[in-house]
């Protein structure tokens, strides 16, 4: 019985990290180390696709959702041969998870990046990232996005005389800067970078090595940008802290004022603290988490006649950027 445990970034743009526990086609995921969501898939549909149905979607059933405060709340139960199959799958998992659960921050397995390239060919800003060689025949968008979160809460006054929003207006400067290329690299242990597959050209480029210097930490690279548009990509890094300290090669000096920007932002500190691999300052940490605490125990104003429908609290939770 092979059970895979891993976490995965949420990218373009970067927006946290998802952590697994997979059986088969059966996995927990969990985003904040203490709602967990289990949800298994008919694997069956795909035999007799042969290689090019391994691509194929297939529709995820909710097998329920566990915390430890909560348990588990099942989801609903198909009367069949096939979602008995896939119940006997889920249970694995589930069984898993009950042990497995405070293991969490897993080892990160999404070695395989898709970049934006610059006008001399180098990595740009992130794109996306996979697991397996098999995975990078997607498809993603190849512009890079400040993400719709960042429309409402990322200021800056680093660019002054703005009639747009600063994320916004980053958007279209980091995408201004590229080649419009976008490569594949599979990134070593050391950090070093294989370059496979290019998107819209630059087929000549497949096969290089890149050092690792060569790809900005941070997933957008600031080089032969002015003062202010790094102050703007620094302004933007700074406001997305509470994410940028979940990943685990960040050196001392970084995560360090990650951390201070990050506590500016206490709920989402505390939301995902439990997932930080290192923290340099648990004092001040610490008081992020109090003061969350405080702002929760605060009742929140609603405006008048305001109802928020179910499947808009759903689809929140999983914002996609």
């Amino acid at each position: 019985m092979q059970i895979e445990c891993y976490a995965q970034r949420l990218l373009n743009p970067f927006r946290g990290v998802v952590h697994t526990i997979r059986f088969e086609s059966a996995e927990a995921v969990t985003t904040d180390g203490l709602e967990w969501d289990i949800y298994v898939a008919n694997d069956a549909l795909l035999d007799g696709l042969g290689r090019a149905g391994k691509r194929a979607l297939i529709s995820d059933i909710r097998y329920g959702h566990w915390s430890a405060e909560g348990g588990l709340k099942r989801g609903p139960l198909y009367p069949s041969d096939d979602f008995r199959r896939l119940e006997e799958m889920g249970a694995v998992v589930y069984e898993h998870l009950l042990r497995m659960h405070r293991d969490v921050p897993f080892k990160f397995r999404d070695a395989f990046e898709l970049w934006l390239l610059d006008r001399n060919d180098q990595p740009l800003a992130l794109l996306h990232s996979v697991r397996a060689d098999s995975e990078t025949d997607t498809r993603p968008p190849l512009d890079w996005r400040a993400g719709m979160a960042a429309q409402e809460g990322f200021r800056s006054a680093a660019i002054t005389g703005l009639n747009e929003p600063a994320a916004a207006y980053l958007t279209r400067h980091v995408n201004g800067l590229s080649s419009g290329v976008a490569q594949w690299f599979r990134r070593a242990d050391d950090g070093a970078g294989l370059g496979l597959h290019t998107r819209k050209g630059g087929d000549a480029l497949r096969g290089r090595v890149l050092d690792t210097d060569a790809f900005p930490p941070l997933f957008i690279a600031t080089a032969g940008m002015d003062a202010a548009h790094t102050r703007l990509v620094n302004d933007y890094h700074a406001w997305q802290a509470p994410w940028m300290l979940l990943l685990p090669q960040l050196d001392r000096a970084t995560r360090s004022a990650l951390e201070a920007c990050a506590c500016q932002q206490a709920e989402l500190v505390e939301k995902h603290c439990r997932l930080y691999p290192e923290v340099i300052d648990r004092a001040t940490l610490q008081a992020a988490r109090v003061e969350a605490a405080l702002v929760r125990s605060q009742p929140r104003p609603q405006k008048e006649d305001e109802v928020v429908p179910m499947f808009y609290i759903e689809l929140n939770s999983t914002e996609s950027g």
